[in-house]
C-alpha cells in the first residue's frame, strides 16, 4: 500500500485492522533484507524508517524503544512542522502536548532546512515565552492529525515503547522551526543513519512488540 491507500484507511475508519498488518509486512520486509532502506535516528527522539517519498507525500514508520539510541536534539523537543501530519499508533501511547507562544525572550525561533543529510539550523531575529498548553494522549489503534504551523513536543508513554505510522504532505516552500535557547547560534546537524544491521535490529524489536500486545500499553501518572 502507499500514501493514497493508507490514508483512504484512516478516512473508511478500516485503519485499526488494515495498518498493523500493513506495518508488519514492511517491518518483515525490513528484517529480511528485501525492502533495503536505512533508519535515521531523528533528534525528536524515535527512529524513523523513511518507506515512501513521492513529491508532496511521504509516509514512514517512526519507532520509540529505550533499546533504540537515539540521536540528541541540538534546540528542545518544541517544534513545528511545514508540512501537515496524520498518525496512527500502532501500539504504545502517544502525547502531544500542544505550545502556547506569547511575545517575549525565553526562547529563540529556529528555522530548519535539510540539505540531504545535513539540517542547517538557522537562527532568527524573534524570541518568545513559551509555555505548555493542551496536552492529547493517543493509544494504540486511534490515529491524530497535526496541521502545519502548530508549535507541539511529542512524548511517549512510561514504557518508553510506541510505533506509528506517520502520513505528511507537504504544500509551499515555508522551513519547518524548533524552539531553542536564545544564546544559541545558527549551526548544522549532520542527521545520524543508522547500519543495516541496526536498522534490521528497530524491525525485529518493532515486530516482536506489535505481534505481542497490538494496541497500547504505558500509561502517565
Amino acid at each position: 500500500m502507499r500514501y493514497s491507500d493508507l490514508q483512504l484507511h484512516i478516512d473508511e475508519g478500516t485503519a485499526p485492522a488494515a495498518l498493523p498488518r500493513w506495518a508488519e509486512s514492511v517491518l518483515r520486509d525490513i528484517a529480511a533484507g528485501h525492502l533495503p532502506l536505512t533508519a535515521v535516528r531523528h533528534p525528536l527522539g524515535f527512529l524513523c524508517l523513511p518507506v515512501e517519498r513521492s513529491g508532496e507525500l511521504g509516509v514512514c514508520i517512526h519507532l520509540w524503544s529505550p533499546e533504540l539510541a537515539s540521536a540528541a536534539s541540538s534546540t528542545s523537543q518544541v517544534h513545528c512542522h511545514s508540512w501537515e501530519l496524520t498518525s496512527f499508533v500502532l501500539y504504545g501511547q502517544i502525547r502531544n502536548v500542544l505550545g502556547d507562544l506569547r511575545e517575549g525572550t525565553t526562547h529563540r525561533i529556529f528555522e530548519v532546512v535539510s540539505h540531504g543529510d545535513v539540517d542547517e539550523i538557522r537562527a532568527s531575529d524573534r524570541t518568545v515565552h513559551y509555555l505548555p498548553g493542551r496536552a492529547d494522549v493517543h493509544r494504540g489503534g486511534t490515529t491524530y492529525s497535526l496541521p502545519s504551523g502548530v508549535f507541539h513536543s511529542t512524548e511517549v508513554g512510561d514504557s518508553g515503547e510506541a510505533a506509528t505510522v506517520v502520513l505528511g504532505r507537504t504544500g509551499g516552500s515555508r522551513p519547518d522551526l524548533s524552539l531553542g535557547p536564545p544564546e544559541v547560534a545558527g549551526h548544522t546537524l549532520p542527521r545520524s543513519r543508522c547500519t543495516s544491521a541496526e536498522t534490521i535490529q528497530a524491525a525485529r524489536l518493532a515486530i516482536a512488540r506489535l505481534t505481542r500486545e497490538p494496541g497500547g500499553d504505558g500509561t502517565w501518572t
